[in-house]
């Protein structure tokens, strides 16, 4: 037998408070709700584990990823409910001796609790936005080095986090690679969410011929940062098929219909059509 054509699933929009175990408590009832709902494929936003700025509260929380309240506590959530499901992203420790920041990690969990895919965050960051706001991530977060793309049961799936949504070098390349749907758990900042959210992620589906999924955190966390939530799912065509109009915490269901991807494609095939360039002097 084929690959199913029709996936239900379900992104969990989530307000993480700023310890571990208190984010298990709050993404395990929504979840349940989805898979309750027929959710076959389950995803939670990026910061799953803690929403937590100041690094020194966040350092007395960060654990290996073997040893993360949420990272175990959800692995054992879809052994329990035969989901997969993505862990949009989970701040944990690198692993490395030369260097004490943080990972910010997306992990995919099998049907059975195992872990078949990581991705660390490429793109960190570093910005100053209008109105005085200013983020330095790559002061805390490690970025990562290699791009994420797994077999799953409805196809190739390729994995991004929050601000890699601006290189859609990266969507590309996951689209090549075979990638039919792409997931972009985030923790947009209510001024960017605003201006850029609904444009950047129809924008990438439109250029990859692929589903783009799309977990937010939304809402005032505990540690005062604001988060703008407005979950999505976009279809290949980029036509919005499934959306949450506020920050407030729940889940969003969709059908997707995998051959989509094919249409879609077959249609401008732009994929094959990249050519080579040289710059203007």
């Amino acid at each position: 037998m084929g690959e199913p054509d029709v996936v239900r699933v379900g992104l969990v929009q989530a307000r993480s408070p700023a310890t571990p175990a208190a984010a298990l408590d709050h993404l395990v009832p929504l979840v349940r709700k989805a898979a309750a709902a027929g959710a076959q494929f389950i995803l939670t936003p990026e910061a799953s584990n803690m929403m937590q700025r100041h690094r020194d509260a966040r350092d007395l929380h960060l654990a290996d990823e073997a040893s993360d309240p949420v990272v175990t506590g959800l692995a054992a959530l879809a052994a329990e409910l035969g989901i997969l499901l993505l862990i949009g992203s989970a701040m944990v420790r690198t692993g490395r001796d030369d260097d004490d920041r943080a990972a910010n990690r997306s992990l995919l969990i099998s049907p059975s609790g195992k872990t078949i895919a990581r991705y660390d965050k490429l793109h960190v960051f570093d910005v100053d936005l209008p109105g005085g706001e200013s983020y330095r991530e790559s002061a805390t977060v490690r970025p990562g080095e290699v791009a994420a793309v797994v077999d799953t049961p409805f196809g190739r799936l390729g994995l991004s986090i929050c601000y890699d949504l601006r290189f859609p070098q990266l969507f590309r390349a996951l689209a090549r690679a075979g990638a039919g749907i792409i997931t972009v758990p985030a923790a947009f900042t209510v001024t960017t969410g605003r201006a850029h959210w609904e444009t950047l992620l129809r924008a990438r589906a439109i250029e990859t011929g692929a589903f783009v999924l799309a977990p937010a955190q939304g809402g005032t966390h505990e540690d005062g940062r604001a988060t703008w939530g407005h979950s999505l799912v976009i279809d290949p065509w980029g036509e919005v098929v499934a959306r949450r109009d506020d920050d407030a915490t729940g889940i969003l269901l969709a059908d997707l219909s995998m051959s989509a991807v094919g249409q879609a494609r077959a249609a401008i095939p732009s994929l094959r059509h990249d050519r080579d360039f040289q710059l203007p002097q």
